[in-house]
């Protein structure tokens, strides 16, 4: 526990910070779980928030979140190492760090069997926190029997979490009126399909990038050799680069899972290799979900339907004496072309080399952990009905900026601006 909360504190001082290459790398060697990027388990938010304007509540809340920590999505990830290690030990060719390696992963095994990508315990709890702290940051959101409208895509992992979130409100305020639903009726924005920039994503230009990338800077040499005696059948037995990733996976995940208490398997790694395969995995997000131009450049725009149902509903539930608010379930491959496309805390760059990314500040790690969230809080003046209609940003709960007018208080932004900035952004974007 006292580990936990040292890089919760950690994570919290960070987040607030130009992450540059030489800091990063001095934070994995301290904190070797922030290697994980989109496995990271939940950071405690700093609890920091700028007061509103003099006179201003907040109204309504707007929400796309993704689901809370879970296990690995197949039982591939878990038997492919099991079994490679395996047949080492049986060719007497595996090191006593290679045999205590595998009955960590044969234990990982045990207690994810059957629950490949489903919500872990830990994953409900932070939902529920997410919640608390919204209903509390938030009290006139969700005052009297105001309604709650919730959307999750039909993922067991998602539809949990939001089932947590709800139960949370719930308890806080047992008169809210919910409505929970998961349907394909809304995957056309909860989760859109776009062949197109699908095709744009899995090109050879970003695997060619990634592959050519990881044999410049990643060595699976030293762990193969603290793993295996004979050099020879690693050559012609085992894939050292798949056993390097799933290895590193596995690593990474026990943070999610009850089982973070028993083991770790980040004493496998050093520190400078942690640092290379986080790389390898942000330069990979990146690519794949952001406006890297080896991918098009378009990639966030995978979510123009969200933040085009993000303004609607919101213009919609703003018309409204007690508008509540709107929550939404579902997925990393989500929540970070939507930050891009927000271009939240100037996220959406374009690097034709991916060496500079960290240079740059961009890290997949402080966007996509587990439960990640971006909230929409809008505001008015009570007094003033004619004042103009304030939102905030919060990513993970942090307060986020905006490419948008600045106003005279930090982090609010007219919704006026806010409309016309992004559905002119959206409207440039032809499919």
């Amino acid at each position: 526990m006292k580990k936990q909360l040292i890089l919760l504190c950690a994570l919290t001082f960070s987040a607030s910070l130009h992450v540059t290459a030489q800091s990063f790398r001095k934070q994995i060697s301290e904190h070797p779980e922030l290697s994980a990027n989109n496995y990271l388990a939940y950071p405690a938010p700093s609890g920091k928030l700028t007061p509103a304007p003099s006179g201003y509540l907040p109204v309504y809340l707007s929400h796309y979140g993704r689901h809370g920590s879970r296990y690995l999505i197949h039982e591939q990830q878990y038997l492919r190492p099991i079994e490679t290690l395996q047949q080492a030990d049986s060719a007497g060719v595996l090191t006593n760090e290679g045999k205590d390696i595998l009955k960590k992963l044969r234990l990982m095994y045990t207690e994810s069997y059957k629950r490949w990508g489903e919500l872990t315990p830990l994953g409900a709890q932070q939902h529920q926190q997410i919640a608390r702290r919204m209903y509390r940051r938030f009290p006139s959101v969700f005052r009297d029997s105001v309604w709650v409208d919730a959307k999750s895509t039909d993922v067991i992992r998602c539809i949990l979490s939001m089932e947590n979130e709800l139960q949370e409100l719930i308890r806080h305020n047992p008169r809210l009126r919910i409505r929970h639903d998961a349907s394909a009726h809304d995957m056309y924005f909860m989760k859109q399909p776009d062949k197109k920039l699908s095709h744009q994503r899995d090109s050879s230009a970003v695997k060619n990038t990634i592959d050519e990338w990881g044999k410049r800077n990643i060595d699976t040499k030293p762990l193969m050799a603290r793993l295996f005696k004979d050099k020879e059948y690693v050559t012609k037995k085992v894939d050292a680069g798949q056993l390097t990733f799933d290895l590193f996976s596995l690593a990474s995940i026990v943070q999610n899972s009850e089982i973070r208490h028993s083991l770790s398997l980040y004493n496998l790694f050093t520190a400078d290799e942690l640092y290379q395969l986080w790389q390898r995995s942000n330069a990979w997000w990146y690519l794949r979900y952001a406006s890297a131009p080896q991918s098009g450049g378009n990639q966030p725009f995978s979510q123009r339907n969200l933040l085009r149902k993000i303004i609607t509903d919101a213009d919609s539930c703003l018309a409204l004496p007690h508008p509540g608010a709107t929550l939404r379930f579902g997925h990393d491959t989500m929540v970070m072309p939507l930050t891009c496309l927000l271009n939240l805390n100037n996220n959406d760059i374009k690097v034709s080399d991916i060496d500079s990314l960290t240079l740059k500040g961009w890290s997949s790690t402080r966007i996509v952990p587990m439960a990640a969230n971006i909230q929409f809080v809008f505001y008015k003046n009570p007094k003033n009905p004619k004042a103009d209609v304030l939102v905030k940003v919060l990513l993970n709960e942090e307060e986020a900026t905006l490419p948008l007018p600045k106003t005279s208080t930090p982090y609010y932004y007219r919704w006026s601006d806010f409309k016309k900035f992004y559905l002119s952004k959206l409207n440039s974007y032809h499919e």
